[in-house]
């Protein structure tokens, strides 16, 4: 709500989606501005940083068409806000919040700020319950559970796309069907930096999506600030459908890795000092600030669990942005190039993946009793096979024990009947059975 306008024409300087404007009497940090162009076109902006009676903005838009001495910005002494309603959902928005779909904006029924309201530690409550993902890999041997933030690490031409798509079409809350529990459940979905190409893959996704959804997309020739305001977007909308209405809301990112380099973009407009491989010092926080509004609150039914695709630069595991997404987030799935080049699909490798939380969505009332069992059991058994493969190179499969070429038929039989799936929906029950069957066939205990 706007409390009052102060109109200002010093501009003294524009820099790419920057203004600064001197002589400001009143101003606060994250304060909403509109900038004015010479023809009377209008953009939002948010105020960066203050110096004295110094105001660096933020446009949120392309700033061409600028000039220094016709431009005004009005302050509003206001607080960037998201519209909210139920009238949002299964529409399509950019990163600025407007409709991509053709279809007119909705009537908001309340404004929420963009930055989110913190949650108190004490209030929250621990993640638990299943949320099935149709993925083998991840339901049966890394469980997301509602509540939990847990990263898709992939690297450049590897197929995250199209597992990105096909949680978005198979996903839903419990070890059951979500209608026949009679539980909401929402996918909010967040694209950054998309090609064309990647944008009409998306666009037929959603097309073919079963849950209620919120999408908001931002190509690669927008405004680079849209990037940074579509997830605090897509969060606002998460919050407001989890903690007011009470629904589960699965929010899906992609791809993390462009709202970093736009990050460090604007921080380099702003002339700030440059951290590791040029990522601004505060990246760390500045990424908390988003993953930590997923969670649960105390007596309350709503949850916000967060699935990021983060694609590692040059296969980089400790490059930064998964670095720091690791230390925030509760585990990661990890995609692999070898399996990928073996035809396998998802090209998920088990063995550095990891659910933190895992426990808490399985076992008896949830998913199966012997789910943990057998988990742990195939688990082990392939960490074996894997490890037996190296063996095998320097003396040879005729050189090896019965139970060393065992342990390798295994490890073989696991990626090409667990690991790969295609594009088919598994629900957990098959994946439990088929591990079950594997360990059986081999004659291997799950307990």
């Amino acid at each position: 709500m706007r409390l009052s306008v102060h109109s200002y024409s010093t501009v003294a300087r524009i820099q790419g989606p920057l203004i600064f404007v001197e002589r400001v009497m009143q101003a606060r940090m994250g304060e909403s501005v509109t900038i004015v162009f010479p023809d009377r076109r209008k953009l939002e902006g948010e105020v960066l940083k203050i110096e004295k009676n110094n105001v660096l903005i933020q446009i949120f838009g392309e700033s061409r068409g600028l000039d220094m001495d016709q431009t005004s910005v009005e302050f509003t002494d206001a607080v960037k806000k998201a519209p909210l309603s139920r009238s949002l959902l299964d529409r399509v928005f950019d990163g600025s919040f407007q409709p991509l779909d053709g279809l007119p904006h909705f009537v908001p029924e309340r404004w929420a700020p963009v930055s989110g309201l913190p949650i108190n530690p004490i209030a929250r409550a621990r993640p638990q319950e299943l949320i099935e993902t149709g993925f083998s890999v991840i339901d049966g041997l890394n469980t997301l559970v509602k509540g939990q933030k847990l990263p898709i690490f992939s690297s450049a031409g590897l197929p995250s796309k199209e597992m990105v798509a096909g949680i978005l079409q198979h996903a839903h809350a419990g070890a059951v069907n979500s209608v026949e529990t009679g539980k909401a459940f929402v996918v909010v979905f967040v694209a950054l930096g998309l090609a064309h190409h990647e944008h009409e893959f998306y666009r037929q996704a959603l097309m073919r999506m079963r849950n209620r959804f919120v999408a908001f997309i931002n190509l690669a020739d927008d405004p680079v600030v849209e990037r940074l305001l579509a997830p605090r977007f897509g969060l606002s909308v998460a919050e407001y459908l989890a903690f007011v209405h009470g629904e589960d809301v699965l929010v899906v990112i992609t791809d993390m890795t462009n709202y970093c380099d736009a990050l460090r973009e604007v921080s380099t407009a702003r002339e700030e000092l440059p951290g590791r491989r040029g990522y601004p010092g505060y990246m760390y926080s500045d990424l908390a600030s988003l993953y930590e509004r997923a969670g649960r609150i105390k007596q309350m039914p709503g949850s916000i669990t967060m699935l990021p695709l983060v694609t590692m630069p040059e296969d980089d595991i400790t490059h930064p942005i998964p670095d720091l997404t690791g230390y925030i987030t509760e585990g990661q799935i990890v995609f692999s190039r070898e399996l990928h080049q073996q035809g396998l699909f998802p090209p998920v490798d088990v063995l550095p993946s990891l659910s933190r939380l895992m426990q808490r969505g399985i076992g008896e009332g949830r998913t199966r009793a012997d789910h943990r069992d057998i988990a742990n059991a195939l688990y082990t058994h392939y960490a074996k096979g894997r490890d037996l493969r190296r063996l095998e190179v320097i003396v040879g499969r005729e050189g090896m024990t019965d139970d060393d070429r065992l342990m390798l038929d295994f490890a073989d039989a696991f990626e090409a009947e667990i690991v790969h799936q295609g594009t088919e929906r598994r629900g957990i029950a098959e994946t439990l059975d088929l591990g079950l069957g594997l360990l059986q066939r081999f004659s291997l205990e799950s307990a």
